[in-house]
C-alpha cells in the first residue's frame, strides 16, 4: 500500500471515508441517487488504481448483501481484516460504515450522521440492530426511529465512530436546519468522534462555532459516482493503515494525526451562498424578493448560516484546510487528456500531489499543466455556487 516512512515509523495515506453503494452486485438499488456502477469493487478497484486512496469508508455496509458480497469477495480474493479494524484488500483499507438519518421531536429538520464499525461482524450486529428501527434496511440514508443519543449508545457498544455528516449543508445536516444553536439538543458531545465540513465548508468557517473546537474536521467526497471519489480527503499520518489507527489520528496521539484536509474551496460546492428557490440567483440574506425573478422563497447558503450561528472568531491550531480543484474541475480537461495523465502517472494522487509542472507540460501541454499547478494552491478563479449548484472554475 503507497505511503512514504518518516523516521519514527508513521507513514503517509490519504482517506475519503464518505462513498456510498449504487448497486448490489445483483443490481439491487441501495443509494438511489448513486451511479449503477457505484459497486463493491468497482469502488476499491477506482480507489486504489485511479485515485490512489488508500483507506476508503463504503457508507453503505449495513446493508445484508452488501456484507454478504463482501464476505464472498473475502474468501474469493483473499482480501482479510486487520487485527486492528477494517478490511485490507491488499491495495486499499476498506472501513465499514453507514449515513443514517435522525429525526427526534427537538430536530427541526433530519441530520445525517456517518457510523463507523471496526469489523465484518460488529457491522452484522450493528445491521441487525439497525433493521428493527429503520423501514427498509436494504437502503441507503434511512431514518431511524430512535434517538440520536440511543444511535450514539449502539455504535460505542460495538467499538464503533459516530461522526455528523456534512454537518453545515441546508438540508438533512446537524447546522442547517437540524438543530437551533447547539449539537447537544440532540447528541451526548462526549461520543462524537469527529465532524464532517461537507464541500461548502472549509475549517476557517467551522471553527466560527465554539462547541466544534473540540473535535476534528473530515474532509470527504460524499460520492454518488466513481469519479466523485476522492474530491475531497485527508492526508492521515499513521502507524498502518486500520481502523484502531485511523482512530488514534482523530484523536492526535502517538504522532498519529490528520495531516491535512485536501477540500474544495467552499465557493464550489453546491450551498455556499443563498439563493432563489426558483432560479438560483444570489441574494442578499434579508432580501424579501429575488431581484431577478420576485419568488420570496431561498436557499440559505453555508456561508451565511454559520454567520447566524457564530459563537467564536477562531479555533484551535488545525491541520492546513489545502484547497485543492479536482482535475474533473479544470477547465479544458477532457476523458483524453485525463486518460493521458493517468497513463503517465498512475494516479489522481500523483497528478495532484507530485508531477512535476514540465512532465504535466509534456503530457498535456503547457496550459493544461499550468491550470493543474494552480488548482494545487488554490489560485484559479471560482464563480460561488449555490442552491444545489456548483461553483465554476475560471479559465
Amino acid at each position: 500500500m503507497p505511503n512514504k516512512k518518516n523516521g519514527g515509523g508513521l507513514g503517509r495515506y490519504y482517506a475519503d471515508l464518505h462513498i456510498h453503494i449504487g448497486r448490489t452486485a445483483s443490481g439491487r438499488p441501495v443509494k438511489i441517487t448513486g451511479a449503477r456502477t457505484l459497486t463493491l469493487e468497482n469502488i476499491l478497484h477506482e480507489a486504489a488504481h485511479v485515485k490512489g486512496i488508500d483507506l476508503v469508508g463504503v457508507i453503505d455496509s449495513h446493508v445484508p448483501e452488501v456484507l454478504d458480497e463482501l464476505e464472498r469477495a473475502m474468501d474469493e480474493h483473499g482480501w482479510r481484516e486487520h487485527n486492528e479494524g477494517g478490511v485490507s484488500t491488499g491495495k486499499v483499507t476498506l472501513l465499514l460504515g453507514s449515513e443514517i438519518e435522525v429525526y427526534d421531536d427537538r430536530c427541526r429538520g433530519p441530520i445525517h450522521v456517518l457510523v463507523f464499525l471496526p469489523t465484518v461482524r460488529a457491522m452484522r450486529f450493528f445491521s441487525t440492530w439497525l433493521g428493527e428501527r429503520v423501514k427498509n434496511v436494504t437502503l441507503s440514508s434511512q431514518r431511524i426511529y430512535a434517538s440520536g443519543r440511543e444511535l450514539q449508545t449502539a455504535v460505542k457498544e460495538q467499538g464503533g465512530w459516530f461522526i455528523p455528516a456534512h454537518a453545515f449543508t441546508p438540508f438533512k445536516s446537524l447546522y442547517g436546519k437540524g438543530v437551533e444553536r447547539s449539537l447537544t439538543e440532540v447528541f451526548d458531545p462526549d461520543r462524537i468522534d469527529a465532524v464532517e465540513l461537507g464541500l461548502s465548508a472549509d475549517t476557517a468557517m467551522a471553527d466560527q462555532i465554539a462547541e466544534l473546537h473540540r473535535y476534528p474536521y473530515l474532509t470527504n467526497s460524499d460520492a454518488h459516482s466513481l469519479r466523485k471519489i476522492a474530491r475531497e480527503y485527508e492526508q492521515v499520518r499513521l502507524a498502518a493503515p486500520t481502523f484502531a489507527e485511523l482512530a488514534k489520528a482523530f484523536r492526535g496521539e502517538d504522532g498519529r494525526a490528520i495531516a491535512a484536509n485536501y477540500g474544495l474551496n467552499p465557493k464550489l460546492g453546491k450551498y455556499h451562498r443563498t439563493v432563489c428557490e426558483r432560479c438560483l440567483t444570489p441574494v442578499a440574506p434579508d432580501a424579501e424578493r429575488c431581484p431577478s425573478c420576485g419568488h420570496r422563497r431561498f436557499i440559505k447558503g453555508v456561508f451565511e448560516r454559520l454567520e447566524e450561528l457564530k459563537t467564536a472568531e477562531r479555533g484551535p491550531k488545525r491541520p492546513p484546510y489545502i484547497y485543492q480543484v479536482p482535475l474533473e474541475f479544470i477547465p479544458g480537461l477532457g476523458p483524453k487528456a485525463y486518460e493521458k495523465l493517468l497513463d503517465r502517472f498512475g494516479t489522481e494522487m500523483h497528478v495532484l500531489h507530485e508531477a512535476a509542472e514540465e512532465e504535466l507540460a509534456e503530457t498535456v501541454g503547457e496550459k493544461l499543466a499550468r491550470l493543474i499547478v494552480l488548482a494545487r494552491s488554490g489560485a484559479l478563479a471560482i464563480e460561488a455556487g449555490g442552491g444545489g449548484k456548483y461553483g465554476k472554475v475560471r479559465g
